[in-house]
């Protein structure tokens, strides 16, 4: 059985930058097996796209929710997009 393919935007709010977060997220999409990309945002929020099917998108928003051991996560929202296609998952600057 094939699983639907999804793609999300995510908004972090918290203590998200200077803590390795991006990075994390980088190697946590990847383990999931997820494209898309990460970046840092000017207001001090975190942003990314990830695709893949729903069951690991659900996975990533559990982790983001946590992040690296020095994040302070205070927010994460979510919004569905219309399929886009990555190859790989990398960290944008």
């Amino acid at each position: 059985m094939t699983q639907t393919i999804q793609c999300v935007h995510f908004c972090v709010r918290g203590q998200v930058q200077g803590v390795f977060y991006r990075a994390s997220t980088e190697a946590t999409a990847h383990r999931l097996g997820l494209s898309g990309w990460v970046r840092n945002v000017e207001n001090g929020e975190v942003e990314l796209v990830a695709c893949g099917p729903a069951p690991q998108l659900d996975e990533l928003e559990k982790w983001l929710w946590r992040g690296p051991a020095n994040a302070r996560v205070t927010s994460v929202v979510r919004t569905l997009l219309p399929l886009q296609h990555f190859r790989g998952f990398e960290v944008r600057r």
